[in-house]
């Protein structure tokens, strides 16, 4: 088990919470006592805030239908106050959604668009977004009288079972990658911080999701067939669309490395309105939980392909979270896709055995409240748990453990810390390949600003690949 302290990264951060994470100080806040702050910032600000900023998207400016959105436990009083908050949601939403068109004409339409004028347009559409997510201030005062900080569509257990009642080859088959991939289009490119940026999109393969996926593509300069990340995010996380967030992973491309961070289902560009980013993974637990992984199967193949379509080097799956679990869930089915589909390596943080268990036992499922409602629907939380158990797919990776770095919190009640111990063991992973720390669920990414040490293992499987390859 590794217990050294990481190199620092020896670039130029992103911004200023980068640098104090990559800082000594880094050390200090990535602990326990940190985790139990943002548990409590998530329960009684993110969540809340959130439910009613969803309720604004659903309202289109009414009060009454505000209201009925949120729902609140009590009729307003101070109509006037609300619909001057519903007017600046409207008037930000008007912005993100004029400078989102403006976005996509200039980095995936025809025609040549200077450089210069699309790092300005991006500029510009991340500040607009962070603008018109931080609205969710202005319906703070309501929270006390909110019913709910996730949306009830739950469905029944008999309507679930129509859905997802199979069993067998039919059943993982609806994990399976697609016959036919996907037209993908690649956006312009233009000079970051740490290499080049581009997005990438294409229809997703899932029929019940309907919709386009994006993923932005964090790229190294003058490194010809560049390794490949394939990182996913944590439920109601948005990388894409927030200015200033802690994001060591971006740090990879000064690496040599290639980096492609798709949005999952629901989230960033691909949130319904009357939701907020994640938020129907939960409201429509647990047919969302299914919903969400079958689409991300399908989804990361199609990255998969792309990525080996466009570089020669090897391929990893990573992720953090429920996109540890992705990953984790991915590359055990991908024993049975196709050897290109195959990822080479895996880089997991925060995940654990059983994805079911964070939906029933966990600090965040406590906050979501999700118990009560579904059981007045039917479900028992033993049959939850069994439905659930179906998501995780028994054996192990198609890559060696050698290959695979997991990096966990000792103190981890989301993602259980003693589930993804049990992995490690289970999975038979190299010491050097282990990675424990002093930290909750939420300080473990936080950390990896200041100790690169699984980063650093992550690429020395990459050139061990490569050098075994060139052979």
């Amino acid at each position: 088990m590794s217990t050294s302290s990481g190199r620092h990264i020896p670039r130029r951060e992103i911004n200023a919470a980068q640098r104090i994470m990559a800082s000594p100080i880094g050390e200090i806040l990535a602990r326990r006592w940190l985790d139990w702050l943002i548990l409590q910032g998530l329960k009684r600000l993110f969540f809340p805030f959130s439910r009613l900023w969803a309720a604004a998207r659903a309202a289109n400016g009414e009060v009454d239908e505000f209201a009925a959105a949120a729902p609140l436990t009590r009729e307003i009083r101070y109509k006037a106050k609300l619909r001057r908050a519903l007017r600046i949601f409207e008037r930000e939403r008007a912005n993100i959604n004029s400078v989102e068109l403006f976005w996509q004409e200039n980095f995936f339409g025809s025609g040549d668009v200077p450089e210069k004028h699309l790092i300005s347009l991006e500029e510009a559409r991340l500040h607009a977004r962070s603008r018109y997510n931080v609205t969710r201030r202005h319906f703070t005062y309501l929270r006390h009288w909110l019913a709910t900080t996730v949306f009830p569509s739950f469905v029944t257990p008999q309507e679930f079972e129509a859905v997802y009642g199979v069993s067998g080859e039919k059943f993982e088959q609806l994990f399976a990658p697609p016959v036919m991939m996907p037209k993908v289009e690649r956006s312009r490119s233009i000079a970051t911080a740490s290499g080049r940026d581009s997005w990438i999109r294409f229809a997703s393969p899932a029929a019940h999701m309907g919709d386009d996926v994006y993923a932005r593509v964090h790229e190294p300069v003058g490194i010809e067939n560049p390794p490949t990340l394939i990182f996913g995010h944590g439920i109601c996380v948005e990388f894409d669309h927030w200015r200033n967030l802690v994001d060591p992973i971006a740090n990879l491309p000064r690496w040599g490395i290639r980096v492609i961070r798709p949005e999952g289902p629901w989230h960033g560009r691909r949130v319904p309105e009357g939701y907020y980013g994640g938020e129907p993974f939960l409201s429509r637990a647990p047919k969302g939980e299914f919903d969400y992984f079958t689409a991300q199967h399908r989804e990361w193949a199609v990255l998969m392909d792309w990525s080996r379509r466009t570089s020669t080097g090897p391929v990893a799956f990573g992720g953090s979270s429920l996109g540890a679990q992705s990953a984790q869930m991915t590359s055990i089915r991908a024993r049975n896709w196709p050897k290109h589909l195959q990822p080479d390596a895996l880089f997991l943080m925060t995940h654990c055995e059983h994805v079911g268990d964070v939906a029933t036992d966990s600090d965040l499922s406590d906050i979501w409240g999700l118990h009560e409602p579904l059981g007045a629907l039917g479900w028992r939380r033993d049959m939850q748990k069994e439905w659930l158990a179906k998501l995780d797919p028994s054996g192990a990776p198609v890559v060696p453990p050698s290959r695979i770095v997991s990096v966990l919190g000792r103190h981890d009640r989301v993602t259980h810390f003693s589930s993804g111990q049990k992995l490690q063991e289970k999975w038979r992973l190299p010491p050097e390949n282990r990675f424990v720390w002093p930290c909750g669920h939420f300080t473990v990414p936080l950390r990896l600003g200041h100790d690169t040490r699984p980063l650093d293992r992550l690429q020395e499987i990459f050139d061990e690949i490569a050098v075994r390859e060139t052979r």
